[in-house]
């Protein structure tokens, strides 16, 4: 007799890359996203939800690894046409602008929330889907319109919790990076091919520089750099002089804003883009100072560069810089939660015209995660009630109960499954509730309920130490009368 095959079955695990996203994760989500929008429209913004799906072509070749532009997306065949997920918030826009511009305002001020997808090597923290949220000005060329984007991701920051010299956000200017690029020999005005694949190692080069350290940049400006894993990452192979230039220009931030100017003034003199990008920093860091945003919150870092390759001027990162133990122990620093950047031939790319644009976008999932160690978000988490389900043929009444709680704004539900009191508080406890609304015989004779503070229950559980003692005290049980609910349960919750 032949083997009977047996049935495949697909193994649970998330793909590679990928996470899911639990109740307590995405409430978190919602809250912080919610409040970044209210200062959004309060600075004039309006939203716009744009398609996950672009065209390969709408989408350009703009992701930092251009050695392999096609590889960093998810891209397919349909009809003839390459279709891919976007891998940002801001190609997007570009296309959607061009697309109804005869129908929107100019400026025209949007912001936009979502995941954005990427074909790249996961790592520790690093995902290939994630969410992003961006606020973009479409439409001016005034540095005003940078100077906004700042100031409105500051009051961001410190709206969902961050305080103030908890982060940073730095800026810096592309045109500065270019007229770097000039005087070192890598950029020829006149004929913008030239040395562009070594301008493209360059920029992922210094955009590394946090996470990297000084030496391995060295070495990727040089002839190349092995990771711990072997890996080998070719180099720009620049000259021992142009390297040492551009890492001058990394680190030539002075002890005053005024003086980093000055180091930039002087590493860019003799190139005319270098000189209008440090006018332009220049001119925003009069405005940020004459707005109250002083180096405490915004500042001039010349290591600052953005690694996409449509940033045509003005660049930001927020950083978020108080340390915290891990798990583990070990001190960490959250470090970027934000970039972004004036994108000025981004639009042009679907007509004729340059349309100027700058916009900001905070990786959502990173903010979030700051957020929780800081302990800024958790005491915001919506209280949970859950109804016990005693007694079947009372779950009318159960019914009434948790309309009673939701027409006063309380998340509730009632349990659904075994009567067994000791399993229902064990799935409470799972589900994190913070209390629990008891009726069983007792209670419908006496027309009371009991209350279980699950919250305070679990202080008072602390210092008690044998079972019997815990039974007698109920930690955290109180019965009231059945018309007092809704009084006591804003008490327990004020």
């Amino acid at each position: 007799m032949s083997k009977i095959n047996k049935q495949l079955r697909p193994k649970a695990e998330t793909p590679k890359g990928f996470r899911d996203y639990f109740g307590y994760e995405i409430i978190r989500r919602q809250e912080m996203l919610k409040i970044i929008s209210d200062v959004y429209e309060l600075n004039g913004f309006s939203g716009l939800e744009s398609s996950a799906i672009e065209t390969v072509d709408a989408l350009g070749k703009f992701l930092p690894d251009i050695d392999r532009p096609n590889e960093g997306i998810f891209a397919w065949e349909e009809d003839n046409t390459w279709l891919a997920l976007r891998y940002d918030l801001t190609a997007p826009l570009a296309r959607v602008y061009a697309q109804f511009r005869n129908n929107l305002p100019s400026p025209y001020r949007r912001y936009a929330m979502g995941p954005v997808w990427r074909n790249e090597k996961p790592g520790v923290g690093r995902y290939r889907q994630f969410y992003q949220c961006d606020a973009d000005t479409v439409g001016s060329a005034s540095i005003m319109a940078d100077f906004e984007i700042c100031s409105m991701l500051s009051d961001a920051l410190e709206a969902v919790g961050i305080l103030r010299n908890d982060y940073i956000v730095k800026v810096n200017n592309r045109k500065i990076l270019t007229g770097m690029m000039e005087v070192s020999g890598l950029f020829d005005p006149k004929n913008l091919d030239h040395k562009l694949k070594e301008r493209g190692i360059v920029l992922r080069a210094i955009d590394k520089l946090d996470r990297l350290g000084k030496d391995s940049v060295s070495d990727l400006l040089g002839s190349g750099r092995k990771d711990p894993s072997g890996d080998f990452t070719e180099g720009a192979n620049l000259s021992d002089e142009q390297v040492s230039r551009i890492l001058s220009f990394t680190s030539a931030k002075g002890n005053t804003e005024e003086k980093t100017i000055q180091n930039l003034r002087e590493l860019v003199n003799g190139s005319t883009t270098g000189n209008k990008g440090v006018e332009e920093l220049s001119q925003m860091l009069e405005l940020s100072q004459a707005q109250g945003y002083f180096s405490d919150r915004v500042t001039v870092d010349p290591s600052v560069v953005r690694g996409l390759g449509y940033y045509t001027g003005p660049v930001f990162e927020a950083d978020l810089t108080t340390e915290f133990f891990d798990e583990a122990g070990v001190k960490q620093t959250v470090g970027a939660v934000a970039g972004g950047g004036r994108y000025d031939k981004l639009i042009a790319r679907f007509g004729k015209e340059d349309v100027p644009a700058t916009g900001i976008s905070i990786g959502v999932d990173r903010l979030v995660y700051a957020i929780e160690q800081f302990d800024k978000i958790s005491a915001n988490k919506k209280p949970l009630i859950i109804i016990a389900n005693l007694i079947s043929d009372e779950i009318s009444t159960y019914l009434n109960i948790a309309d009673q709680l939701r027409l006063e704004g309380y998340a509730c539900e009632i349990f659904y499954g075994s009567n067994n009191l000791s399993k229902q508080l064990k799935y409470c406890d799972k589900r994190g509730a913070s209390a629990v609304v008891i009726i069983g015989e007792d209670e419908l004779k006496n027309n009371t309920i009991s209350i279980k503070n699950l919250t305070v229950g679990k202080e008072l559980s602390k210092n008690i130490d044998s079972r019997e003692e815990w039974k007698e005290l109920k930690a955290g049980q109180f019965t009231i009368n059945k018309d007092d609910l809704i009084n006591e349960i804003k008490k327990i919750f004020i």
